[in-house]
């Protein structure tokens, strides 16, 4: 296979993996606010955080040790995609049980988290096998992931189905559709496990497929993977809570009719657009400057996405949410795809899967399901707990908290993480 036809393949991959996520991850909050359950957006949220504690480290196990990744990505989106297209065929039953639709949404999103790092084991092994560099070759690969995100949230906004179930259709309609494309991926060898090095620890860690953790005992890495944690929480707060707090705004006359507030998917689509830029601007920086210098952009861009919203409307302060999105691509890319590509220059590779489960709980496993609630707590307080009159105010109050949480998390990064020569390893 020549590298333009191995990269088209990938490009497929990443399409659909990405495509499945935005049909749903803006608009989900929209939909179940219309029918009553804004209280509750961040459960909805933090079930992808709960599951990804766990889902992404036992599917990354499972892949280095028993299962050829491809295969185990294809299982994984089959059951996630039946999962999620039930949840959207009961949701469009009138006065359906919410705990009934949380359900078949939690199964579905338990094996869909884990696909997110199993399809960057499947790339970067098929880029490595290939003999390319992965740090310069991957992320034009991975812009179509952003492309195809943007794809299904215009088709859910044009379609009219951001305040219906219909969006978990088209959703689980695409996993089903990547599970039968995943079988025709580049194999992924299955690793044999590493000697345990006589420690008692190592032996433990060992026979449950978890050498991933020993990481940990890098202090560079466990640092790094503190700070992946702490800025996760950061994740998942404007897909749970943008499109509601943007569609809010049709409840003002003065802002009723604008653009923003009857088409909040699309103008949030803009940071998706910056990411497909931003994604492109990743090999530079990482090169140039280092891990800890764009992680450090990253946080910084959080603290602009944030406060921007805060003092932006969808009226002539417009542009500041459009500033907001902009900035995103930078947060979300610097964050996401520099974290899992250094991750994969620092392990070895018998265990690259394991370790990219673990990046995975850290980010969005512990830290977003941290924030999602706290979020929640937060939104719920300042925002569904007070005076219709009030709510604009409370809204713009809870950006500027999450604003002042990043810039914390940014200070304390650069005090305590040290940057050293990354050291690639076979």
């Amino acid at each position: 296979m020549n590298n333009t036809s191995l990269k088209s393949r990938l490009i497929a991959m990443n399409f659909l993996e990405f495509a499945v996520w935005g049909a749903y991850l803006t608009s989900m909050g929209t939909f179940l606010a219309t029918h009553g359950h804004g209280s509750i957006i961040g459960w909805f949220y933090s079930i992808q955080g709960i599951v990804s504690i766990f889902m992404p480290g036992i599917m990354g196990i499972i892949a280095d040790r028993w299962m050829q990744a491809q295969r185990l990505l294809g299982l994984c989106h089959l059951l996630a995609g039946l999962f999620m297209a039930a949840a959207g065929i009961y949701g469009l039953n009138d006065g359906f049980d919410v705990g009934i639709l949380f359900t078949l949404y939690a199964l579905s999103v338990a094996f869909f988290m884990p696909t997110i790092a199993l399809s960057n084991s499947v790339a970067f092994n098929a880029l490595t096998t290939a003999g390319m560099d992965t740090v310069k070759d991957f992320p034009p690969i991975r812009i179509f992931g952003t492309i195809g995100f943007i794809c299904t949230m215009w088709i859910v906004d044009l379609c009219g189905f951001q305040q219906t179930s219909m969006q978990f259709i088209v959703s689980g309609g695409l996993s089903v559709l990547l599970a039968l494309y995943s079988q025709t991926l580049p194999a992924c060898p299955i690793k044999e496990a590493l000697p345990s090095g006589g420690r008692p620890a190592d032996s433990v860690l060992h026979a449950l497929g978890l050498d991933a953790f020993k990481l940990f005992r890098q202090r560079r890495m466990a640092i790094f993977f503190i700070f992946s944690m702490l800025l996760g929480v950061s994740l998942q707060i404007t897909n749970g809570y943008a499109n509601p707090y943007i569609t809010s705004f049709k409840e003002i006359p003065e802002f009723a009719n604008t653009f923003g507030a009857q088409h909040a998917n699309i103008l949030i689509s803009l940071s998706q657009i910056s990411e497909t830029c931003c994604i492109l601007l990743i090999p530079f920086f990482l090169g140039r400057f280092g891990i800890k210098k764009v992680m450090m952009i990253a946080m910084a861009a959080w603290v602009f996405r944030f406060g921007l919203f805060g003092t932006g409307n969808p009226g002539p302060g417009v542009w500041m949410f459009v500033l907001s999105c902009i900035v995103y691509g930078v947060a979300f890319d610097f964050f996401n795809i520099s974290g899992a590509l250094f991750v994969d220059q620092n392990t070895e590779g018998e265990i690259r899967s394991s370790a990219q489960g673990l990046f995975m709980i850290m980010t969005n496993g512990l830290g977003a399901t941290c924030g999602t609630l706290t979020a929640q707590a937060i939104v719920n307080h300042f925002v569904y707990n007070v005076d219709p009159a009030m709510q604009l105010d409370g809204w713009r109050e809870c950006w500027f908290i999450f604003a002042g949480y990043a810039l914390v998390v940014l200070v304390l990064f650069a005090l305590i993480f040290k940057e050293t020569k990354a050291v690639a390893k076979q």
